[in-house]
């Protein structure tokens, strides 16, 4: 299933995109979509929903869950990324969060003051369906509800030239957004398959593919499972392939009215415009 949440003239709407694209209204089966919605018993409730007979809907899609708990980020965890950024391959997979709300895949990303080397970094995301503490690669997968597009948008000033944790060049308002839908795993036969791009203003920045990830979806869950409890709505954006605006030749940041779209095979777009920030 492709699970989403959609603001309509008549309110937030859970809702799941059906064989031709449409939009369905799940609301009378489910209140909304969170937590509880994805985990393994929610979803094979969901998934006996018979989705050409309910209603037809429009509007504007919003963050998937209505209760993300916290955002983990991989860092540089593409061989062809740290190539081009001319960084070591790390032993382990480098762990950030994100310490800003998550916004939906049409919201605007607003340049926040004082910066300079605003970043786009196009990513796989995944959704955390049920507790994971412990648990070995081969059963990662079990505790994972599901796929999504991510743009762990960065800013570089704040991150690498003003000391201190990356989270602080992470973390700005609208440097989160996810979606377009929460893509279900039974969709994806290999997350480590997956084409992926981003384009600023019609031109294409980054082509990549989930293959040239170093550490794979199992082996994050894995190891991020050994050192924390991952719980249902929990979300980790996996890493960027090579493209981004501090890897371009010159450097490349977005600026006030660009258009950013990023895209994942299988997962839909995001399309959001680029805008500065106001006090």
């Amino acid at each position: 299933m492709k699970l989403c949440r959609i603001e309509t003239d008549k309110g937030i709407v859970p809702a799941a995109v059906d064989g031709n694209g449409a939009l369905r209204d799940l609301s009378a089966h489910i209140s909304d979509i969170d937590a509880a919605q994805i985990s393994p018993e929610g979803l094979a409730k969901l998934a006996t929903i018979a989705l050409e007979d309910q209603p037809e809907i429009t509007g504007t899609f919003l963050p998937f869950l209505s209760d993300v708990r916290r955002v983990f980020c991989i860092g540089l965890n593409y061989y062809d990324h740290a190539e081009e950024m001319k960084m070591a391959i790390p032993a382990y997979p480098i762990l950030f969060m994100k310490a800003c709300d998550v916004t939906g895949p049409t919201d605007p990303i607003v340049v926040p003051k004082g910066a300079l080397k605003t970043d786009w970094e196009v990513e796989l995301g995944v959704v955390i369906g049920s507790r994971a503490l412990h648990v070995d690669e081969a059963d990662a997968l079990d505790h994972v509800a599901g796929y999504f597009v991510a743009n762990d948008v960065s800013e570089r000033h704040f991150q690498m030239e003003l000391g201190g944790q990356w989270v602080k060049g992470k973390s700005a308002d609208s440097f989160a957004p996810i979606g377009p839908y929460l893509v279900t795993k039974d969709e994806i036969a290999d997350p480590q398959n997956l084409a992926m791009s981003l384009d600023v203003s019609g031109q294409r920045m980054q082509t990549g593919t989930t293959a040239t990830m170093i550490f794979s979806v199992t082996q994050i869950v894995s190891h991020l499972s050994q050192y924390l409890t991952l719980r249902p709505g929990d979300l980790i954006l996996t890493g960027t392939p090579p493209g981004v605006g501090g890897g371009q030749k010159p450097p490349r940041f977005l600026r006030p009215g660009d258009v950013v779209t990023a895209e994942i095979a299988g997962l839909g777009t995001m399309r959001q415009e680029v805008v500065a920030f106001e006090s």
